[in-house]
């Protein structure tokens, strides 16, 4: 034993020289082979080409025309297939953002806009839109301050009215609810 050389590997080395094997088979299945094949088919005297897959769904169609209804189900979930493959690879379709001014029936301020009662003022001199005043319809402030029951009115009620009734000069005062 002490001439001959040893036949176990050696420590540290690979006992394969040429490595691990290549994998034989790419990750493709049997039918993904099939269905990337072309047949040439004579249809009416026409020589076409088609995919295998087409060529398989031809007897489907055939038979839906014919009024199959189970060939007719399965070539309109064929056609539900396709266009939701279709719509994953289309671009999302771009519609304009539209501003709709919504008027809330639980606020009485909105309440009183909608209905002609109320409009806003333009806003005193350097305010913003959110300090717009609101100001009655006259014919509004005439139908409250005429009707009857009311108490007298003193000379603040009676500016306070002015000043928040679109139209002032129209109204017409009750003779008895000054105060």
């Amino acid at each position: 034993m002490n001439g001959m050389p040893s036949t176990r590997f050696q420590k540290g080395q690979s006992g394969n020289l040429k490595g691990r094997p290549k994998k034989r088979r790419p990750d493709i299945s049997a039918f993904d082979i099939i269905f990337d094949k072309t047949l040439k088919v004579t249809q009416n005297g026409i020589e076409r080409e088609f995919s295998v897959d087409e060529a398989l769904q031809l007897p489907t169609y055939q038979a839906a025309l014919k009024g199959s209804r189970m060939a007719i189900r399965t070539v309109l979930k064929m056609i539900e297939k396709r266009e939701a493959a279709i719509l994953k690879l289309a671009p999302p379709e771009f519609k304009p953002v539209t501003l709709e001014i919504e008027h809330d029936s639980n606020n009485a301020n909105d309440a009183m806009m909608l209905l002609g009662i109320a409009e806003l003022d333009e806003p005193p001199h350097g305010g913003g839109p959110a300090t717009r005043p609101m100001r009655l319809a006259t014919w509004a402030s005439q139908m409250a301050i005429s009707r009857p029951g009311r108490r007298m009115l003193t000379d603040k009620d009676i500016e306070d009215i002015k000043r928040q009734t679109i139209n002032p000069a129209r109204l017409r005062w009750p003779r008895k609810r000054r105060g």
